[in-house]
């Protein structure tokens, strides 16, 4: 065993060993670093000395507390780069690290296991959270009682198919305002002002191919469609690029039936009674049945 080999290894006095760390995006791109001077191989990943990470004392707890540590380091390597962390490719990117023996990498611990959180960047160097695998079970779950629907549109709960003829539209950047928050987007026309508000705008091609934001407004103008977005891609956008345009929703009742005629798996209760009806009380003077308030 691996880690029987290095437990041996560190109680005999003497050691050789080095922290790793294997950083997976989402993306399926891998990349790996050492606090090592010299690079490290194992488990069909290359762990690179030339990135100078360096990383704090890892903070172990029982119960669901949460692990944390954080790791630093320079953008020196290729697969590394500012540009990427500005775009968010690496939130949330999957991270594992050992404690090994860098005389005998078949003699390792795998000490940490849990993802990135915040990353900082300055200087040509980045700082990242690396938050453990505790960390999910701080998340709410379960449902709200609350008027609007609680699904994510598209998702198991909602059952709505988001590539369906009329959910999409694909068209061409014509034009970009505003510090990359207003688009004009061209070959996208039949669809009412409104229709992808709330929705999604994806990057197709381009150094920004698979980064998306969420639209806050659409409409149509001449030809073209006017996209106004929340927050820039963290990418620069330039006339040219395809793009693609998701349906938004509201969570409203009246939005589920009308627009996507999904009515039956509505995840909200619409009829749940407002502040103002819970605060009514008894008045002097009128009918004072038991009857509904708004007749």
């Amino acid at each position: 065993m691996s880690g029987d080999a290095l437990q041996a290894h560190l109680e005999g006095g003497c050691t050789t060993v080095a922290r790793a760390w294997a950083v997976a995006r989402g993306d399926g791109l891998v990349l790996g670093f050492t606090d090592h001077d010299r690079d490290l191989a194992f488990e069909g990943v290359v762990f690179r000395a030339s990135s100078g990470m360096t990383a704090r004392a890892l903070a172990q707890t029982t119960g669901l507390s949460v692990d944390n540590s954080e790791a630093a380091g320079a953008l020196s390597d290729a697969g590394l780069t500012e540009a990427d962390i500005l775009a968010g490719r690496w939130d949330g990117a999957g991270v594992r690290m050992w404690l090994v023996n860098w005389a005998d990498v078949a003699a390792r611990r795998l000490v940490f296991r849990g993802a990135l959180g915040e990353v900082a960047r300055a200087g040509g160097a980045f700082r990242a959270e690396l938050r453990g695998l505790a960390e999910a079970l701080g998340v709410p779950r379960g449902r709200v009682f609350q008027a609007r629907c609680g699904a994510v549109l598209g998702d198991a709960a909602c059952g709505v198919d988001l590539s369906a003829p009329g959910f999409f539209a694909e068209g061409v950047l014509a034009d970009v305002a505003d510090g990359g928050t207003r688009l004009w987007v061209s070959g996208i026309v039949g669809h009412e002002d409104g229709w992808f508000a709330a929705g999604r705008l994806v990057v197709q091609d381009g150094p920004a191919a698979g980064l998306e934001a969420v639209i806050r407004a659409d409409r149509a103008e001449g030809d073209r469609r006017l996209v106004e977005l929340w927050a820039r891609i963290g990418a620069d956008l330039v006339p040219g690029m395809a793009l693609r345009l998701v349906a938004g929703c509201d969570k409203g009742l009246r939005t589920c039936r009308l627009k996507f005629g999904n009515v039956a798996n509505f995840r909200g209760f619409p009829h749940v009674p407002s502040e103002d009806w819970l605060m009514a009380h008894p008045r002097q003077g009128g009918l004072n049945d038991g009857g509904s308030l708004k007749r």
